[in-house]
């Protein structure tokens, strides 16, 4: 097994809460559906199946959060291989109290 939890940084939702700003890189990678039920608000969705295609120039850190931090982990674990600096979200959208946007 990869030794996950050493190699990818991550935060919880109330430590996301204090760094976001517009030019924060949030990206979502769950369903466009379950993105359209809801998401923060300077997230951008980039599904898990399609993060491979990700490739924009930053020098920033890149925060990922899904669900329940499953497949967050996933798509750092392909990012940080890309080179890319990443932090993963704990507990994703399930331990996220702030506001969202879209849904019910």
């Amino acid at each position: 097994m990869f030794g996950l939890f050493n190699r990818i940084p991550s935060i919880s939702t109330k430590e996301l809460k204090s760094k976001l700003n517009p030019k924060i890189v949030l990206l979502d990678v769950r369903t466009p559906a379950e993105y359209r039920s809801g998401h923060i608000a300077e997230a951008r969705n980039l599904p898990l199946n399609r993060i491979s295609t990700y490739h924009r120039p930053t020098t920033e850190p890149i925060y990922l959060i899904c669900q329940s931090g499953a497949r967050s982990k996933q798509a750092a674990r392909l990012l940080t291989r890309q080179g890319y600096q990443v932090i993963n979200v704990r507990g994703g959208m399930n331990q996220w109290s702030g506001p969202v946007r879209g849904g019910k």
